[in-house]
């Protein structure tokens, strides 16, 4: 089917180009003209380039269907905002990223306002979602999940995708999915952590992590990854240990609190994601103070 992607970057792209395997027609925009040239210098079999988003409007056919595939916050929303205008009753808006499911239903409810549609798909798959798929968990009314279901059907695998509830679910199916994965990774670091400061074996992380995935209770696809990256280096010597998060980690831990659940591991993940930013703790050095006035233990000084 015919559709229009915004955003054209490491997931944006590389749902372009599954999409185009599977046949679809596609409409591109992004602000990098580099972006949109990559996808439409491919043939007979590549997209079709926007010169802006009016321009991305008129070449869809009605019923128009537009995924948004931009970061969360202000670029969503300046890009509905800008493109809401060229859209007509009964066009579908989907967005992507890992927005916030309360931003997400308050767009779903502006948009209905105009006759449009929208739909939140929280995508998971990174990287590697061209090759092997993307899961999609999708918050939508019944009539726009059909519609835009041969969509779905090309980027997930097999059985990895679900209409999981109305607009905003997909969002919030997802903020939870990756607050899960926040606990995962830091098990995983923990672990291989204790392992590279044994003092008493010189233990090879890759050779280790190889292991544990034939067979044992903690294999998993995160744990392929851990074996692929100790392969390349096995003391990940040219990583900076500087952790990023994406939103989705605090929201879930919000959302834990409001409702009165226990998430302790998820929220302890989170705020080790904090303390991996400081290039120096200055809360270690409180309770170095402390530590030396109340028991003379000794400080360590520069």
């Amino acid at each position: 089917m015919q559709l229009a992607m915004i955003g054209l970057g490491r997931m944006g792209g590389n749902m372009v180009q599954r999409l185009l395997q599977g046949g679809h027609e596609l409409i591109v925009y992004d602000s990098s003209a580099d972006a949109v040239k990559a996808l439409i210098d491919k043939g007979g079999k590549g997209a079709r380039g926007a010169k802006d988003l009016a321009d991305l409007a008129k070449q869809l056919a009605p019923r128009r269907v537009v995924w948004v595939m931009v970061p969360a916050g202000a670029p969503v929303e300046n890009t509905i905002e800008q493109l809401a205008p060229h859209l007509a009753k009964g066009d579908i808006v989907i967005d992507g990223g890992n927005s916030n499911f309360r931003d997400s239903l308050r767009r779903a409810e502006a948009l209905k306002k105009q006759g449009i549609e929208f739909v939140d798909v929280g995508t998971s798959g990174g990287i590697w979602g061209l090759t092997v798929g993307y899961c999609l968990m999708i918050g939508a009314s019944h009539a726009a999940f059909q519609h835009c279901e041969p969509i779905f059907r090309t980027l997930a695998p097999a059985e990895g995708y679900a209409h999981v509830g109305p607009c905003g679910a997909g969002h919030y199916v997802k903020m939870v999915h990756n607050g899960i994965e926040y606990g995962l990774l830091q098990a995983y670091a923990e672990g291989y952590e204790i392992l590279h400061a044994s003092q008493d074996f010189k233990l090879q992380l890759g050779k280790i992590a190889k292991l544990w995935n034939h067979g044992s209770v903690v294999r998993s696809w995160l744990n392929e990854l851990a074996e692929r990256a100790f392969s390349r280096d096995d003391q990940l010597a040219a990583i900076r240990g500087y952790v990023e998060d994406s939103g989705e980690g605090r929201w879930t831990v919000e959302e834990a609190i409001r409702l009165d659940v226990p998430a302790p591991v998820i929220t302890l993940s989170l705020l080790a994601r904090l303390r991996s930013r400081q290039e120096e703790s200055f809360g270690a050095k409180v309770i170095a103070a402390l530590r030396n006035e109340f028991g003379g233990h000794a400080v360590q000084t520069k």
